[in-house]
């Protein structure tokens, strides 16, 4: 079965449907909450990770090798608990951190401003006005982020599989359209499509396991993964950098072998 993934912004039900849809389908929900305090196991708070998936750019900027540090994190933890499917997660990124996944359905959740000042008066006691400046600044800094990181406008219709409109739906319309496209054959497990989920989980995991190692946390290798092969890019200096990043990556479970033919440490040059 898929995965599904569900981008919302602040008070628009996300949750609300992540839960009906995991009543609807048997799936297992799964939120950012349960995902960041996984990933603080690689030796990050887990203050600093929600900072690094919410917060926009500004300190950042300045420390832009921190934050994908702690990406690496969350993107290890992510795939962990989604890998064998029937999931919904609820949170920001879930579409960006599980790239080249087909039986990946990202949702774009919507909803107006009376249902999002209503769930926040609700959820967070807070006054309307409160909660429009509120779901107005989570909006500009979600923006911000997906420009700063991906490069993307994290409301391009594009980078959905399926939009849904609570001005226009119910949430009972909601879970009802998103499960029929959950069981349409298009986005049911192959055989490619698992590969690719397990690439991606090796692929995380030893980027996490390079981000956690104070040797390597900060070498910048470019990685991939591929049955077991983990193929590594890279000009790093000194040497012993080198070392330290084939020694890592070929600790980490599930790797086979590591293929180095594209890393190299630079001879100095007078």
């Amino acid at each position: 079965m898929p995965i599904i993934t569900i981008s919302r912004g602040s008070g628009s039900g996300g949750q609300l449907l992540a839960e009906a849809l995991g009543e609807t389908l048997g799936y297992e929900v799964v939120s950012r909450e349960e995902v960041v305090h996984e990933a603080a196991a690689f030796g990050a708070t887990e203050e600093a990770l929600q900072t690094a998936l919410l917060k926009p750019p500004g300190l950042w900027a300045r420390v832009h090798h921190e934050r994908h540090r702690y990406l690496a994190f969350v993107q290890a933890a992510l795939c962990q608990r989604v890998r064998n499917g029937r999931i919904v997660y609820h949170g920001n990124a879930g579409h960006l951190l599980l790239p080249g996944i087909a039986h990946v359905i990202c949702v774009r959740l919507i909803a107006p401003r009376e249902f999002r000042v209503r769930m926040l008066r609700e959820r967070a006691g807070m006054s309307e006005a409160e909660a429009v400046d509120h779901y107005q600044t989570v909006d500009r800094q979600r923006e911000k982020w997906t420009r700063f990181l991906y490069g993307v406008d994290w409301l391009d219709p594009h980078l959905y599989d399926l939009s849904v409109n609570l001005r226009t739906m119910d949430m009972e319309d909601a879970v009802e359209t998103v499960a029929v496209l959950s069981r349409s054959p298009r986005f049911q497990p192959t055989d490619e499509s698992r590969r690719a989920m397990a690439d991606l989980l090796l692929t995380s995991r030893v980027r996490a396991a390079l981000a956690a190692d104070e040797r390597t946390a900060s070498a910048e290798v470019g990685l991939r993964a591929s049955d077991g092969v983990v193929f590594l890019r890279g000009r790093l200096r000194p040497p012993s950098l080198v070392d330290a990043v084939l020694d890592v990556a070929a600790g980490v479970e599930g790797v086979e072998r590591v293929d180095r033919d594209d890393l190299a440490a630079p001879e100095f040059t007078v």
